[in-house]
């Protein structure tokens, strides 16, 4: 029994190891192919694959944590790069800026470069502007900006959402371009204006078929023809619709008020920097006519400013209703342009729309609450005939026989001191409340070399332009008024500024200035009237170019967000 169990198990061994040797080698006939395939592969297939997914994938919310304390500690709360990761969204309602050590550098350096003579440079004084607005504001949030928008200015906002101080939102690269909406796009653009404008003014000349602005005229001739040619470039307004006219969509353009009117008709049919979408407008116009309101709302003789309030407050509230853009800016984006003496008055129906909105005024008043920062002053232009045929030209500077000439109204504080000093008391200063029968007004601006501009009841008057286009050097003589287009225009290298109290001196004065001197002023006149002149339809650097440009620079000064953000720049 033993020898058979040795031989079962020999018999049994045998078997199990002939079906062992054959398993492994039917075994191997399968690895072998298997490890020569993977081999394959691996040489053939990219290493990385695997890494790509995992690197894609967004942070986790520690990381993301992590990598917006780390940024706000190097760059602040607000990062911009193009190609690289963004961090986004500070949802500041108002900004205020914090002046440190290079902000008088920075400030002339950009587009405030053009506003140094009316003012100190604008980004300087958007300080006070905005912080007034913001009294009640008690938290502040850090900003600063990346180098590659980096003005040398820090800002500071105004907290007003549940958001932690100093924290921001980290976007994976590949989700970062997909968040940026129209606005930030708008933005970009206008920083990139405002970075060749800073550029321009170290730049040489620019190429132009039509003018190249160059001279003392200018504070920055360069800055300035750059900055025109980034506005015709990116540029855009909505002009609202609402509205009916006579009030709205209507003006007159045949009268002192006559900018109110041309400028409304030429918005309404202009193609050029009129937008459709509001989506892709960088301002937005309110098309009411302050002289149109006087006519037709205000009681006459009442000094009842309400019914007109209640105007411009109906339309506002009608618009901020129907669309997002007056709330999301609080106005700062929007602009009104009035000609008539009660423009000022009308803007003060809303607190927005006087400290916060571009407010285009003939009546540039700063004793009014004009703030040349960030409202404009507009001419005085009075179109009898809606044209400008025969009123443009005269005589040479050698040919201008009579030194100085006024005639008008007396009315106002200044006119009745000019009169009772040189009424009829100079041949060679020719002062008249009436112009004698037979003697022609423009003819004799023709014929002088100074034109007396006193302001009347308001601080602006025709006659400066009027001045300008009969090729006379003006005199200016106001008090608190800011002349037009003083972001651009240094008026003291072709006009005469005279105090009030230098009245009884002004010959004296106007002898003093050389013959050299007056004919340089002269010459420097006859180049800046195109900015003065009106044209229909519109021309290159004339004055509808002109206003529309000093809005343009208004807009430079602020930057706005989705979230009910407004920063100066």
């Amino acid at each position: 029994m033993g020898d058979g169990n040795k031989n079962c198990f020999a018999c049994c061994f045998s078997t199990t190891t002939t079906t062992s040797s054959s398993s492994s080698i039917k075994l191997l006939f399968f690895i072998v192919p298997l490890i020569l395939v993977s081999f394959f592969v691996f040489i053939l297939v990219p290493k990385n694959s695997t890494w790509v997914l995992i690197s894609s994938l967004p942070p986790s919310s520690s990381s993301a944590a992590a990598a917006a304390s780390n940024g706000s500690e190097k760059d602040g709360a607000v990062a911009h790069a193009e190609g690289s990761e963004k961090v986004l969204d500070l949802r500041s309602r108002v900004g205020t800026v914090d002046v440190h050590g290079s902000l008088e550098e920075a400030a002339l350096s950009d587009e405030a470069a053009l506003n140094r003579p009316a003012s100190p440079p604008l980004a300087v004084e958007a300080v006070t502007q905005i912080q007034e607005l913001n009294e009640t504001k008690e938290e502040s949030l850090n900003i600063s900006i990346p180098d590659s928008d980096r003005l040398n200015t820090s800002m500071t906002g105004i907290q007003n959402t549940t958001t932690p101080r100093n924290e921001s939102i980290a976007l994976p690269l590949n989700q970062s371009r997909q968040v940026r909406t129209k606005l930030d796009k708008l933005e970009a653009g206008l920083q990139r204006a405002r970075a060749a404008i800073k550029e321009a003014k170290n730049g040489s000349l620019l190429q132009d078929p039509d003018y190249v602005p160059i001279g003392p005229m200018y504070w920055d001739a360069k800055a300035f023809h750059r900055s025109y040619l980034e506005m015709e470039k990116q540029f855009k307004i909505f002009v609202y619709k609402e509205g009916e006219p006579p009030v709205f969509h209507d003006g007159p353009c045949k009268s002192i008020y006559s900018m109110e009117g041309n400028f409304i008709h030429k918005m309404d049919v202009d193609s050029n920097f009129q937008t459709k979408d509001p989506e892709k407008a960088h301002v937005f116009y309110l098309p009411f006519s302050v002289a149109k309101m006087v006519r037709f709302v205000y009681l006459r003789d009442s000094r009842d400013f309400s019914p007109i309030r209640r105007t411009v407050v109906d339309y506002v509230n009608l618009i901020a209703e129907k669309y997002p853009y007056w709330n999301r800016s609080l106005g700062a984006d929007h602009f009104m342009l009035a000609c008539h003496d009660w423009g000022p008055e009308a803007s003060f129906s809303l607190p927005y729309l006087q400290k916060n909105s571009i407010r285009a005024l003939c009546n540039a008043n700063t004793s009014e609450k004009f703030n040349p920062v960030k409202d404009v002053s507009i001419p005085e232009i009075n179109l009898l005939t809606g044209k400008l045929t025969g009123l443009i030209g005269g005589p040479s500077a050698s040919r201008r026989p009579i030194l100085a000439f006024f005639a008008g109204g007396v009315h106002g504080p200044i006119r009745p001191i000019l009169l009772e000093h040189w009424e009829g008391k100079d041949e060679d200063i020719r002062v008249h409340k009436y112009l004698p029968k037979g003697v022609n007004y423009y003819e004799m601006m023709k014929n002088s070399k100074y034109c007396i501009c006193p302001s009347g009841y308001e601080v602006a008057s025709p006659r400066i332009v009027e001045a300008l286009y009969n090729g006379c050097v003006p005199v200016l003589i106001s008090k608190s008024y800011v002349p037009p287009f003083s972001d651009v225009l240094r008026w003291k290298s072709f006009s005469v500024v005279v105090s009030v109290d230098d009245i009884p001196k002004l010959k004296e004065i106007l002898t003093k200035i050389s013959s050299r001197q007056y004919i340089r002023m002269q010459r420097r006149v006859l180049q800046v009237r195109r900015h003065f002149a009106f044209n229909s339809p519109p021309k290159r650097f004339d004055v509808f170019h002109m206003i529309l440009h000093s809005v343009w620079l208004r807009r430079l000064n602020v930057r706005i967000s989705d979230d009910h953000g407004v920063m100066p720049n």
